[in-house]
């Protein structure tokens, strides 16, 4: 009979495609796993990997049994969960993964709370791009992924905790009117700087503007906001800021002016999302909850020393 610890073993291999790799990550030796999966495939009556001297490959009828035994290792890993469930909230580890136009913003101001309330919480945070963590959780990899939609999501579930507008941020001297709001059509669109293709950040920023990724043409695409104000500030031209962001890259800039703008919004809302049959929503939904009520409080303080 098939074991748990065989599919375990099994999808290290096709995780890593190294079986000294996969071993290390199981915390076995080579010849323990090799000789798991050798039983595996001889029990299935196929071969799920191919290797030679330099490299492992998955097999065609390899990839569809992965698949399956990838939905029983889910299906595991939430009974284990549920098993827990009767515990005290957050009492057990959570892998969070975060983007990176959200994780420098939030993290700061939410997690002081997190740890004075739940001391005993143990979270890791891991940080990717979009596309990366929803692979990551539909796989499992992650027990929830910290958002920005509208994103592609489909067969996930989103706890939204947080909306907000971008604010246009140039150099004092390139803004010489004192306004307090201003439309996509009064900045010249030319001078705007964005984040790097890959960003939904990057969408958003275009989606507020009313204009298409083909038509925002720059010489210059970071991969970090604090880049792009610093650009900002060397006079280099303009860009779009969350409000969950103002404190940390405007607050102390003298030469600086940011200005909401007035495009209907929200401009992006912020989520947990999580797999639709997770077990510890309850868990979510304290988040979820200490996460709004802190952003709320850090950014209207935020607002006030701006």
């Amino acid at each position: 009979m098939v074991s748990f610890k065989q599919i375990v073993y099994a999808l290290a291999v096709e995780k890593t495609l190294h079986f000294k790799k996969a071993a290390d990550i199981c915390h076995v030796s080579q010849s323990t796993l090799s000789t798991a999966i050798h039983e595996l495939e001889k029990q299935l009556g196929t071969v799920i990997f191919e290797r030679n001297n330099k490299h492992v490959f998955v097999t065609e009828e390899g990839k569809q049994l992965l698949d399956k035994a990838r939905s029983i290792k889910l299906e595991m890993d939430e009974l284990m969960t549920l098993a827990q469930t009767s515990k005290a909230p957050l009492c057990r580890p959570m892998k969070i993964g975060v983007i990176p136009t959200i994780g420098p913003f939030l993290l700061p101001k939410v997690l002081p709370e997190v740890r004075n309330q739940y001391p005993e919480f143990r979270l890791k945070i891991i940080e990717e791009q979009s596309h990366v963590l929803v692979d990551m959780l539909r796989q499992g990899d992650l027990d929830a992924a910290v958002l920005a939609l509208p994103y592609q999501i489909e067969g996930l579930m989103a706890f939204d905790f947080w909306h907000e507008d971008f604010y246009w941020v140039s150099h004092k001297d390139e803004c010489t009117t004192s306004i307090e709001e201003i439309t996509s059509e009064q900045f010249e669109i030319d001078k705007l700087m964005l984040l790097k293709d890959g960003h939904c950040l990057k969408e958003h920023a275009l989606s507020a503007c009313k204009l298409s990724s083909d038509k925002k043409d720059t010489s210059f695409d970071s991969t970090s906001l604090h880049t792009l104000i610093q650009m900002v500030a060397g006079k280099m031209g303009t860009t779009l800021v969350p409000q969950m962001a103002l404190d940390q890259l405007v607050k102390g800039e003298s030469d600086l002016v940011a200005i909401h703008l007035n495009e209907p919004g929200p401009h992006r809302t912020i989520s947990l999302v999580v797999r639709p049959n997770y077990v510890r929503t309850n868990d979510i939904t304290i988040l979820q909850k200490l996460f709004e009520q802190e952003l709320r409080k850090n950014c209207a303080m935020s607002f006030c020393n701006i």
